[in-house]
């Protein structure tokens, strides 16, 4: 099931909207203001972003381009009542994929959505043996199911899926997943690996003794 987040302060044209989405098997998290839209980001990964651009705290544009420069390449459509074409051009320079004008046809919104949604599904994915990463929504399968991942397992994983049946040397790793003071230890890498392993024991990740972690395809 696609996750959709839903920014939208109008909450009589939010609720049409989600019950659409809904109704046609989509998974829909709405946001009536910029801020809370955020937070929502940093609780779970989306397969897709709709936003109105004016709203509460945090306007979709500068929420977009925030997510941008984190490295979010969710695709997004902007849902707005804006209909000149400065706002189009800020608009797609703030990352977005697509753009509809208020009111649109709710058919063209699903067909829209269904079209960006297939574009982006069939971008590279990465695998090795049964594990595949959907670099494009961050997120790791086994055996096409996704594993609930933290960020920090995520790019754990991911950096041992690039070098795979190579040693990690664990610096590397350490650099990788944390920045300067940021709490990184050997213990810490530990928690980590451990969980990974919980998650999926199939996979092979073996301990190199004082100098890092393979994974094993």
């Amino acid at each position: 099931m696609n996750r959709v987040l839903f920014l939208e302060d109008d909450l009589l044209f939010a609720d049409t909207i989600v019950d659409l989405l809904q109704e046609n098997g989509f998974e829909v998290t709405h946001a009536p203001n910029g801020q809370s839209a955020l937070d929502a980001t940093y609780e779970q990964k989306f397969d897709l972003y709709l936003l109105d651009i004016n709203v509460p705290l945090i306007d979709g544009t500068t929420l977009l381009k925030e997510l941008r420069d984190s490295n979010d390449t969710t695709p997004a459509i902007f849902l707005t009542s804006h209909k000149d074409k400065e706002m189009l051009k800020k608009s797609f320079f703030s990352g977005a994929d697509d753009f509809l004008t208020k009111p649109f046809d709710i058919d063209e919104l699903l067909l829209r959505i269904k079209a960006l949604l297939k574009r982006v599904k069939s971008d590279h994915v990465e695998c090795v043996g049964l594990l595949c990463n959907d670099n494009t929504h961050k997120r790791i399968l086994y055996n096409k199911k996704e594993l609930d991942l933290s960020k920090k397992e995520y790019d754990l994983l991911v950096l041992l899926m690039q070098h795979v049946n190579n040693t990690v040397p664990k610096e590397l790793i350490l650099d990788t997943l944390w920045s300067r003071g940021d709490g990184g230890s050997d213990g810490a890498l530990r928690v980590y690996i451990n969980r990974i392993k919980q998650l999926v024991p199939q996979i092979n990740i073996e301990n190199i003794r004082g100098i890092g972690y393979k994974l094993v395809s």
